[in-house]
C-alpha cells in the first residue's frame, strides 16, 4: 500500500471589496472563528489568524487533497456571507484574488508571531505595501491590478 505524507502550510492574505474598513472589533472575533471553522470543515488546521479592519491574514495547514485556490474559495464565499449576516452590513464582500505563500515548519512560528502583530504592524505600513513586500520576498511579481477594487460576492 503507498502512502502520501505531506505537511502543507499556508499564509494566505486578502482584503475587504474597496478595503472597506467592515471587520469591526465586534465582528473580527466571530468572523475569525468562523474562518477557522470553514478550514476545520475542509480537513484543514487553522494555524493563526490576523488582520485590521479591512485586510486579514490566515497561515493554515490544508491537506492534500484541496488545493489552495479551492480552500481560499471555500474560505471567501462562505465567510462574505457570514459577515453579511453578523455585521449588519449587506454589502460586506472579499476583493477578487488573494496572496498565498508556503511556510515551511522551521517558519511556521515567525510567520504566526507576523500575523498575530498585524494591528501594530499596520501602524507603519500599508496594505498594498505590505502585500507587494510579501511578494518581493518570495519573488513573486505582483501587478498593480491586483489592488484594483472588485470584489466577490
Amino acid at each position: 500500500m503507498s502512502h502520501s505524507y505531506t505537511n502543507l502550510k499556508y499564509h494566505v492574505v486578502f482584503s475587504t471589496k474597496h478595503r472597506s474598513p467592515w471587520i469591526t472589533t465586534k465582528l473580527e472575533p466571530k468572523l475569525y472563528a468562523y474562518i477557522g471553522g470553514i478550514i476545520r470543515n475542509k480537513r484543514g488546521q487553522l494555524i493563526a489568524i490576523g488582520g485590521i479592519e479591512d485586510h486579514i491574514h490566515i497561515l493554515a495547514g490544508f491537506p492534500q487533497s484541496r488545493t489552495v485556490a479551492d480552500m481560499v474559495a471555500a474560505i471567501k464565499s462562505n465567510s462574505s456571507s457570514f459577515g453579511k449576516e453578523n455585521s449588519g452590513n449587506p454589502a460586506f464582500s472579499w476583493q477578487m484574488g488573494y496572496a498565498a505563500f508556503t511556510v515551511s515548519e522551521s517558519q511556521v512560528p515567525r510567520a504566526k508571531r507576523y500575523i498575530e502583530g498585524q494591528k501594530e504592524h499596520h501602524r507603519a505600513m500599508s496594505y498594498e505595501d505590505e502585500v507587494r513586500e510579501l511578494c518581493r520576498l518570495q519573488g513573486i511579481e505582483i501587478e498593480d491590478a491586483f489592488f484594483r477594487v472588485k470584489s466577490v460576492e
